[in-house]
C-alpha cells in the first residue's frame, strides 16, 4: 500500500490496495492517513463493488439511510444504504438518482441535521466526457489562516445551517420553500468546532444559502458569511478531483466541505455513495 500527500498538502492519495481486500493493520494505516491530512483521501480506479463499499464503509462506523432529496430517497437497487447521485433516467423517463447535472454549490452533507453524518464515500460508476469534477476545501486549514481579529470576532458564534435545498439548489421532499435565512429552518452549529481525533479547529459553515449567523441582524450576518465563505474557498486550500471510472474518495464531512460542477445533460454521470453515521453534536472549539 502506498500512501502519499495530494500535491496542496490537503489530503491523500492512497494506492496499491484494494479497500474490500484489505490486509491486517491497511485499515489503521488508512485512518491513521486519513486524520493526519484533515480527513479527505482519494483510491484511484478501485472499481469497488456495491458489497465491498459498504464493508469498507462500515470499518468507518454505522450508515446512514440517503438523504431525502428533491427526487426522494434514491437507492442502489438491493443496498438501500448506497445513495444514487446521478443525471440518468430510467425507461419511464423517472431519475434514478439525485442532483441532476447542474452545479452543486459548496456544501458540508446534511450538515443542518442536530448530529450531522462523520463521513461519507463516492466511487465512480460513470462519468462524462466534461465536467462533474469535485472539488475540497481543507476546514483545518481554514481555520488555522483566520486572521487573529476575524478568529476572535467568531469563534463564539453559530451560524445556522439549513435544511430547505439541498446543494444542486432543488428544495428538499416534503419541505417549503422560504428566502429568509432568519427562519428558515435549520440546526445551530459552532463557528468553529474542534475534531475530537486531533483536537485541531475546524471552520464549520455548511452551505452558503439560507445560512444565518444567530444573533445578528440579517444584514450583518450577510457580510459576515460572505467573508467567512471566501475564506475558506481560497485556492490555497482547495483540491480539485478529475474522476475516472473507479475513482473512489472518502471525506470527513466535520474538515472539508465540497462542491461539483457542471456537466453535459447530454451525458451520463453515476456515482454511488455512502454516509457514515455521526456520533456526537459538533462541538464548539472555544
Amino acid at each position: 500500500m502506498k500512501i502519499q500527500p495530494l500535491p496542496n498538502g490537503f489530503g491523500v492519495v492512497i494506492e496499491e490496495v484494494r479497500v474490500d481486500r484489505l490486509a491486517p493493520g491497511e485499515f489503521a494505516a488508512i485512518k491513521q492517513a486519513w486524520h493526519a491530512h484533515h480527513g479527505l483521501m482519494v483510491f484511484p480506479r478501485q472499481a469497488v463493488p456495491d458489497h465491498g463499499l459498504l464493508e469498507f464503509s462500515r470499518l468507518l462506523g454505522e450508515l446512514d439511510l440517503p438523504p431525502n432529496q428533491e427526487n426522494g430517497r434514491q437507492s442502489a437497487p438491493g443496498h438501500p444504504e448506497i445513495y444514487v447521485v446521478s443525471n440518468i433516467k430510467d425507461a419511464a423517463g423517472l431519475p434514478i438518482g439525485a442532483l441532476g447535472d447542474g452545479e452543486a454549490a459548496w456544501h458540508t452533507d446534511m450538515s443542518y441535521a442536530a448530529v450531522p453524518p462523520l463521513a461519507s464515500m463516492l466511487v465512480a460508476r460513470e462519468i462524462p466526457a466534461s465536467g462533474g469534477s469535485t472539488w475540497f476545501c481543507d476546514m483545518v486549514a481554514a481555520a488555522a489562516a483566520l486572521p487573529a481579529d476575524l478568529r476572535a470576532r467568531v469563534e463564539r458564534l453559530r451560524i445556522k445551517h439549513d435544511g430547505t435545498y439541498n446543494s444542486g439548489g432543488y428544495l428538499r421532499k416534503g419541505v417549503s420553500a422560504t428566502d429568509d435565512p432568519v427562519t428558515a429552518p435549520g440546526t445551530l452549529h459552532p463557528a468553529i468546532v474542534r475534531i475530537p481525533e486531533s483536537g485541531e479547529a475546524a471552520l464549520y459553515l455548511g452551505r452558503r444559502r439560507l445560512s444565518y449567523v444567530d444573533g445578528l441582524s440579517r444584514e450583518r450576518s450577510e457580510a459576515l458569511l460572505d467573508t467567512l465563505w471566501a475564506h475558506a474557498t481560497d485556492a490555497a486550500r482547495v483540491y480539485k478531483h478529475q474522476w475516472q471510472v473507479g475513482d473512489l474518495v472518502v471525506w470527513d464531512n466535520r474538515t472539508t466541505m465540497h462542491r461539483r460542477d457542471p456537466f453535459p445533460a447530454t451525458e451520463r454521470r453515476l456515482m454511488h455513495r455512502t454516509q457514515i453515521r455521526g456520533a456526537l453534536a459538533p462541538a464548539a472549539y472555544a
